[in-house]
Parts: structure tokens; C-alpha cells; sequence
């Protein structure tokens, strides 16, 4: 599918692919994921950018997107065609983190730019750090290890833990252990994927904890915490935002009330870009948005906030004018690390609900001004 912003309007109301649209002067390639369990989290994505380049008025940016299926292969295959055929300048859009270990180096080593809405693996903020890429994000770790501190602040002794066995559920339990002071009742890695959760269950029943941390985006959180909360198991939850999301939390429902989990942005965040954001993204599309959203509408702006200063072609200044980050950012205050990942606030949430429709309620910050913990490795 490739838009213009001439043309978006329609686009995002008919749903559309428009080709034969003349060549813009930035060409910015949305490799995500658009079919499959996890394709609410791409299309918030697609949606949360395309309404902020739709925003700025710009005529000279043309979005070209395409769906990876959830699979590196079709991500590879798409990435190689978007860089050598569509001869695009920037990329974008990958939510899992297997897909960006497997697009992400080949992308910045043939001079391309790439600006993260999402994945955040650990390899690519320490050693593997590259001068064109940026996570727009956070680094992996980081909403989990929040919600380590705020196991700590709760006076959680003795905690079971689970995520999926792939490069984020890696770094989540990572970032989790980094920071909880406690015990571990039990540790697993789930399948990716994975939609029964009974052996697991079981595993929390019978392990002394008093309570439970997960990761498990997208379709693999809505089936555990349904199974979770019919199983009887009265033990209190925390999470990253991934996992109570608003994409996720009608699907939930009551399962997921009282749930204490952690991001870095919400809905009610008291800042001028927020506000707007929230009321035109619910206006465009007839629904709340969710953090992918947010994320999404921010690297827009990012690349925005960079083309207004200099020109995709002369590398080295447009590198200058990212990193610079001189947006007005839905999370307020923004800025990169030298590993070109966010430093900034990360909040617990509480899941609530308003009228009839579940969504988080910030409660106050977990951890303020962080930076992730391999940025000490980048040699940038």
C-alpha cells in the first residue's frame, strides 16, 4: 500500500491501496504486522504515524506499507525489496523483536535510516548499536524493570515470572530480575504464540509465590489472563503495559480490573500533545488509542520534527536533527541517550473502568528519567 499525504485522507477512511502516486521527496518505508494474532498492534501503529504525517499538512512524504505477517522471513523479503526497489530513505513499523534482529542491521548498513515505534532488543542498544537507528520506544527492559521497582514499592516478596522465548520476553524477565529485590517463585518461557496456559497456571498454584509478573503481547495476554482468572489462582498480577493495553483490555474485560502495570505513556498524561492526540486519534477513528498508537504518532513526529531541519540526503545532519528529538512528544518530556534510546518516565497504571469500556488510569511514576542498561556499551 502506498499513501501520500494528499491522498491520506481517503486512504484512511476507505481503507485503500493507492499506487501510481508520484515520487515524494521522502520516501519512508512501514514494514509491520497487519494480519495474525498481533495485527491490532501494527495497525495502531500504521494509524497513530499516518495521522500525524496527515497532521503536519506535508506533501512531500510518501508512506509505502506492507505486511510481515509476524514472520522475519517475510520481513527480510519485504526490507530487501523497500531498500533496493522502492529505493526508500527511511524505515519503520516493525512491532516484534525476532523480525527487527533480522531487519534492522542489514537496513542501516546499506545507509538507510531506521526509527523504531516498538521493538527495543537489548542487542541493538549495547554493542550493537547503530548511528541510524533509533528507538522511539524504549529498549526492552524497560517498562519491565518498572515494574520490578514497583513489585518492590508493593512489598512483593516472592514473585513466579513468565514470558515467551524470543529476544523481548528474553529481555523482559531480564529487566524485571534487574530491578525486583525479592525471591522468584518460579521462572518459565513460554512458547511465542502460545494460547494455553494451564500446565503453567498450575506451575504458579503450587509455588509459594505471592504474586505474578508476565509479558505476553497481544492474543498470548488475553488467553492468559482469562485462564488465569478462572482458575482461582488469587494472586496479585503485574505487568508491562503490553499485556493490559487498550487494544487488549476489552477483550479481557473484567479478568484484567485492579491490574497494576507500567508504561511509558497513557492516555491521561497531562500534557498539551497528549490531550490533542488523544481527542484526534478517537475522532479519526471512532476509538481510544493504545500505547502502540501513542508510539506510532511519535516517531511521525520525530521524523517530521528531523525534516524540517535538514534533508534525508546529507546523512550526517539528518542524524543531527534526530537525535536532537524536537518534537512535542504525547509522553511529554523526550530525549535520546547516546545509544539513541529513550530516557524518560515510565508510570504504573491501573486498569479501570470507565462506562462501559476498560482502560488504565495512571496511578504515579515507577521510575523517573530512565535510561536503559546498555547504553554504557554503545561506543557511539
Amino acid at each position: 500500500m502506498k499513501l501520500s499525504t494528499t491522498k491520506l485522507g481517503v486512504a484512511l477512511a476507505a481503507g485503500l491501496s493507492l499506487a501510481g502516486v508520484a515520487m515524494a521527496d521522502t520516501k519512508v518505508g512501514m514494514i509491520t504486522t497487519l494480519s495474525g494474532g498481533g495485527a491490532g498492534l501494527g495497525i495502531d501503529v500504521r494509524d497513530g504515524f499516518m495521522l500525524a504525517i496527515k497532521q503536519s499538512g506535508r506533501d512531500d512524504i510518501e508512506v509505502v506499507i506492507e505486511d510481515d505477517q509476524r514472520k522475519p522471513d517475510i520481513a527480510v523479503q519485504l526490507a530487501d525489496k523497500m531498500v533496493q526497489s522502492e529505493k526508500v530513505d527511511v524505515m519503520t513499523g516493525i512491532i516484534w523483536s525476532n523480525l527487527a534482529m533480522a531487519v534492522v542491521p542489514s537496513v542501516t548498513a546499506q545507509g538507510k535510516f531506521y526509527l523504531s515505534p516498538n521493538a527495543g532488543p537489548s542487542a541493538l542498544a549495547g554493542k550493537g548499536c547503530q548511528a541510524n537507528y533509533f528507538n522511539v520506544a524504549w529498549q526492552n527492559d524497560n517498562l519491565h524493570e518498572a515494574a520490578g521497582a514497583y513489585a518492590n514499592s508493593a512489598g512483593y516478596g516472592k514473585t513466579f515470572i513468565l514470558a515467551p522465548n524470543y529476544p523481548a520476553g528474553q529481555d523482559a524477565l531480564t529487566g524485571y530480575k534487574r530491578f525486583f529485590k525479592g525471591e522468584l517463585a518460579g521462572e518459565i518461557y513460554t512458547k511465542l504464540g502460545q494460547t494455553d496456559y494451564a500446565a503453567e497456571i498450575a506451575q504458579i498454584r503450587a509455588s509459594g509465590a505471592d504474586s505474578v509478573f508476565f509479558f505476553l503481547p497481544g492474543g498470548m495476554g488475553i488467553a492468559f489472563l482469562k485462564q488465569y482468572a478462572d482458575s482461582g489462582v488469587d494472586l496479585p498480577v503485574v505487568g508491562p503495559a503490553f499485556s493490559f493495553d487498550q487494544g487488549i483490555l476489552q477483550a479481557v474485560g473484567d479478568a484484567a480490573l485492579g491490574v497494576v502495570n507500567t508504561s511509558q505513556w497513557n492516555k491521561d498524561l497531562d500534557n498539551a500533545a497528549n490531550v490533542a492526540f488523544v481527542e484526534t486519534f478517537q475522532a479519526e477513528f471512532g476509538r481510544l488509542p493504545s500505547l502502540y498508537a501513542s508510539q506510532g504518532f511519535d516517531t511521525a513526529n520525530l521524523l517530521i520534527s528531523a525534516l524540517e531541519k535538514a534533508d534525508v540526503s546529507d546523512a550526517d545532519a539528518f542524524r543531527a536533527a534526530l537525535k536532537a528529538a524536537d518534537f512535542e512528544s504525547t509522553r511529554g518530556d523526550f530525549k535520546f541517550g547516546n545509544n539513541h534510546h529513550p530516557i524518560q518516565t515510565i508510570y504504573a497504571r491501573e486498569v479501570v473502568k470507565e462506562g462501559d469500556v476498560y482502560t488504565n488510569k495512571l496511578i504515579g511514576p515507577a521510575l523517573e528519567n530512565h535510561a536503559d542498561a546498555y547504553a554504557a556499551d554503545c561506543k557511539m
